[in-house]
């Protein structure tokens, strides 16, 4: 056995086995430090709009009470076109990862070779034999770690982006579904509208033809009609649109054929909206954005570890024969043997540290987006619970609107039936009446879509998930 067998193969192995620890990567709070945006202001605070108190709550689909929109919530997690187009690309990531750890491992190959001579030139082809060859490369300095820790969180990453598709996806389906009931709604009030216009078209004809009337009321309350008639062509319209966009989210053709139900269902109560930072540490694409940091932060260190020397262990064992050649007396088969191969990098025009500066380069561009989208979650969650307190607020205003709207309407019908008005007045209160409702209405379905974003903002899931994602995320 050579020198470099006997006494430089057993050091690098040794070496081999010991490795070197990788980092691990910045936590959370090290992200908020090195954003420099997010020390700016507390995350421990309460929300400014006024929140209620408590944790953060999953299974927020079934507070509506509506079994429908659950059923359908369901069918979309399972044919929504985009969910179907995302899906592939987790499972490309977690290949990814299995792939980092094969390099780990140890290659074996078998190679076998034989022929005949038929007088040709190739006398490699009268040679038969076999070999059995194994190489491993030690992971010295930790770059292949490295590597396959940034492959693990890129696939934590999409994982998470993935959670958050479905989380999105079901918010937008409990809007889109609270809209249908609100068109349909809308659709009904408009029709009753068009019929009480075309009632004071009809009594302004009849006043024109006895007397008190004038052809300027007629052309009024025909100009009328037509606008309401047109509103109620919109609306129409409106609904079927709402109604092909659920069915384009279920994955069926937007024919408009889905029954939506004639009404909206009861706004649940308050909902615990918990603290600024427990919504960043389970809000899905917040945890993707802290994934990216750490995946960033571990290409760095394979391209720090990339400018250090490697090292490629083999060993081989074959058997040889040839009818046409002599090989050497001393030669045994079988025949077996081990060495190893040194690879330094000594110039390469700055390639690897000019790599290793990109890498840096990227881990504060990850940095930087998680600030970014850190700041933009907290809007969403401040602007979501503003949204939901001012229509509180505009509900009870406009619910008393529509009751004085009412009375003034009765009103106006028993003066109507003590002739003390005409029958115009009580039909032009009863458009008020609708005009009331309406807005009403509107504000009552809005409240609903704000309730979704605001759970779809906190982080908080549509169904109850089995593995908190912060928890899967860091396995």
């Amino acid at each position: 056995m050579s020198r470099f067998s006997k006494t430089i193969l057993p050091a690098l192995l040794g070496a081999a086995l010991a490795g070197c620890a990788t980092k691990a990567p910045p936590k959370r709070a090290e992200i908020h430090q090195q954003s420099g945006t997010l020390t700016n202001f507390a995350l421990t605070n309460a929300w400014k709009a006024g929140a209620t108190a408590g944790p953060i709550a999953d299974n927020w689909l079934d507070s509506f009470n509506d079994a429908q929109l659950t059923a359908l919530v369901a069918e979309a997690m399972t044919n929504n076109p985009d969910l179907l187009v995302s899906a592939p690309r987790v499972e490309q990531a977690a290949q990814y990862v299995r792939l980092a750890k094969a390099a780990m491992r140890p290659a074996v190959n078998l190679i076998g070779v034989g022929g005949l001579n038929m007088g040709g030139g190739d006398i490699s082809s009268a040679l038969q034999g076999i070999s059995l060859g194994a190489s491993w490369e030690p992971d010295l300095w930790g770059r292949m770690r490295y590597g396959r820790n940034a492959y693990q969180a890129t696939y934590a990453s999409a994982q998470a982006d993935f959670e958050f598709g479905r989380q999105s996806l079901a918010a937008t389906m409990a809007k889109s579904w609270f809209t249908a009931g609100e068109t349909a709604l809308q659709v009904q009030i408009t029709e009753d509208m068009v019929k009480s216009a075309q009632e004071l078209v009809t009594l302004a004809d009849k006043r024109w033809q006895v007397g008190p009337g004038n052809e300027q009321d007629v052309a009024m309350a025909r100009g009328n009609l037509g606008t309401f008639q047109d509103n109620a062509r919109q609306m129409r319209l409106a609904h079927e649109q709402t109604l092909r966009a659920l069915e384009l989210l279920l994955g069926r053709y937007p024919a408009a054929e889905l029954k939506a139900r004639r009404d909206l269902p009861g706004l649940p109560g308050p909902i615990p909206a918990g603290l600024p930072l427990e919504m960043l540490e389970r809000r899905p694409d917040m945890v993707a954005a802290e994934r990216r940091v750490a995946a960033a932060f571990n290409r760095v260190g394979e391209a720090k570890a990339a400018r250090l020397p490697r090292i490629i262990l083999n060993a081989n064992v074959a058997a040889i024969e040839s009818s046409i050649l002599q090989l050497k007396d001393d030669f045994e088969n079988p025949t077996a043997g081990a060495g190893a191969k040194l690879i330094a990098p000594i110039y390469q025009g700055g390639a690897l540290k000019t790599q290793v500066e990109i890498r840096t380069l990227e881990q504060k561009e990850a940095v930087a987006n998680y600030a970014r989208l850190a700041l933009r979650a907290l809007g969403d969650v401040e602007n979501a619970l503003a949204s939901v307190n001012t229509l509180g607020e505009r509900e009870q205003l406009l619910q008393r609107t529509v009751t004085d709207n009412q009375r003034a309407l009765a009103l106006a019908q028993a003066s109507y039936r003590v002739g003390k008005t005409d029958l115009r007045a009580v039909q032009q209160q009863q458009l008020s009446v609708y005009s009331a409702q309406l807005t009403l209405l509107r504000v009552q379905s809005e409240q609903l879509a704000q309730r979704a974003n605001l759970h779809l903002a906190l982080g908080g899931s549509f169904e109850t998930p089995a593995t908190p994602l912060t928890q899967a995320a860091t396995k």
